[in-house]
């Protein structure tokens, strides 16, 4: 009979998963894969078809409904058939979990799991309040914000994505929580000879990138900036990445025709694709609803590229963003001082390729993946 394991195991619990899309899911499978690579025994739990895989050194399970009421109970007998001891990993995002962002019962079922060490990784923490929003909008930030001191008050560890999440932590949990920027989720390095073919077959710029998703609170701001932009020089054209693109595209030829012909829209790549496109950018555009943090992948995504990020401050962004000088920062949400920043790397000067190099160094001594597996593993005890 083997001796007994003395180090737990990882069991991670999320709410989305590759092949899913997310940036969560994506997360979650390269912590999962560097933990491996450490020597850690991992595994995740995830919604989803296919059963029990090895994937790259980490057991993955994927159940149809898992965190669901009616799938807790196979969760418990999932986790309970693996040997002890067992370290939870709960990577909190609401609206991953189902019910509509108000899956109470699975919080519970995570705070009861006292057999078990209970960590928590706060990557969302709530619903914002609106006072003028609809009466479940309300009913859906309350719910919000009992579900994350649910969690976190059972915790023995939380972790957050930007320090403003603990003021929605219990007031004895804040003081123990642990601020862990997020890494990218993207290759960190590209082929030299993808980028060069790729630059040839779009053709001459300066190409200005965006990286993201295209909700409404970011295609608003983002179409406020590039739109003056690209009418200031003719030569200059943009490069749109990720789900929604096509679509922004097409909604922003419709309302300014001039600009049809100069956007290219690119949404169904893998991530090794967005990395060499986002490589091939002269200069990143990146606004943000509540401004840059350290929660943002797209904005790492650039940083650990290499890339100059033309961003902007808001009532999320932490100092660092003004100390390091990762970014070209705006101060505010106003579009004129986000194009005031792009106008500035635009002009011919050195100031581009500065901030490129500085962004890459930055990057790697504060954001990259293994911080993110050293603290882990530092948390862990010994």
């Amino acid at each position: 009979m083997p001796p007994p394991r003395t180090a737990p195991a990882w069991h991670v619990l999320t709410g989305e998963y590759p092949p899913r899309p997310g940036g969560v899911g994506d997360y979650t499978r390269q912590v999962g894969r560097a933990l491996a690579g450490a020597g850690q025994e991992v595994h995740v739990w995830a919604p989803g078809e296919g059963g029990v895989r090895d994937e790259d050194g980490v057991t993955v399970h994927r159940v149809p409904g898992l965190l669901t009421p009616a799938g807790l109970p196979g969760l418990s007998r999932g986790l309970d058939a693996c040997p002890e001891p067992r370290r939870l990993l709960l990577q909190y995002v609401p609206h991953a979990f189902g019910m509509k962002a108000m899956n109470v019962p699975f919080c519970a079922w995570f705070a009861a799991r006292r057999k078990d060490a209970r960590w928590v990784y706060v990557h969302e923490a709530v619903h914002p309040w609106s006072p003028r929003g609809p009466w479940r909008h309300h009913v859906l930030a309350g719910t919000t914000r009992l579900m994350v001191r649910m969690v976190a008050s059972a915790a023995d560890r939380v972790f957050m994505s930007i320090p403003q999440w603990a003021a929605h932590l219990p007031a004895r949990v804040r003081p123990h929580a642990t601020w862990l920027p997020v890494p990218s989720n993207l290759p960190v390095e590209v082929p030299r000879e993808a980028v060069d073919a790729l630059r040839s077959a779009l053709g001459a710029g300066p190409w200005l990138g965006h990286f993201g998703t295209f909700g409404r609170l970011t295609a608003e701001p983002l179409e406020a900036a590039l739109v003056p932009l690209l009418r200031k020089d003719g030569t200059r054209r943009a490069l749109l990445l990720g789900r929604g693109s096509r679509a922004f595209v097409e909604g922003l030829e419709t309302r300014h025709p001039a600009l049809s012909g100069r956007l290219v829209a690119r949404d169904s790549l893998t991530l090794d694709a967005i990395a060499v496109h986002l490589a091939a950018c002269d200069v990143m555009l990146q606004p943000y609803p509540d401004g840059v943090s350290t929660r943002r992948t797209t904005v790492m995504a650039g940083l650990a590229l290499g890339l100059p990020v033309v961003t902007h401050t808001g009532h999320l962004t932490e100092p660092l963003w003004r100390e390091l000088g990762a970014v070209a920062l705006a101060e505010g949400t106003a579009p004129a001082a986000l194009v005031e920043c792009a106008e500035a790397l635009l002009s011919p000067s050195d100031a581009r390729r500065e901030l490129g190099q500085r962004a890459s160094r930055i990057y790697r001594e504060h954001f990259a993946l293994e911080r993110t597996v050293d603290a882990l593993l530092r948390a862990a005890p010994t």
